[in-house]
């Protein structure tokens, strides 16, 4: 099973808010999913980002793929950074 960190969109119409979860890569983008891991408001200004760091950071250590978008909001979070550290032995 190829798991990924993705996003699935909530909100009304021209209102997105996401939600940063772990799911099946076969599911649908707003379909089952295994676990919430944060979310994501573009539409504030600045963009409101919350993870959890240590849930994020699990998945990571064990398979699971961040997408693009997700790989990006990591990044500004500092956790790709630590991820990349934990599994260099840093």
């Amino acid at each position: 099973m190829a798991v990924k960190i993705r996003l699935k969109r909530m909100g009304a119409n021209k209102s997105p808010f996401y939600r940063i979860v772990v799911a099946d890569s076969r599911s649908p983008r707003d379909g089952r999913f295994i676990e919430t891991v944060g979310t994501y408001n573009p539409v504030a200004n600045p963009a409101i980002v919350d993870i959890n760091e240590e849930k994020a950071l699990q998945w990571l250590q064990n398979g699971a793929k961040p997408s693009d978008t997700v790989r990006n909001l990591l990044s500004s979070q500092g956790i790709m950074e630590k991820f990349h550290n934990i599994k260099n032995g840093k």
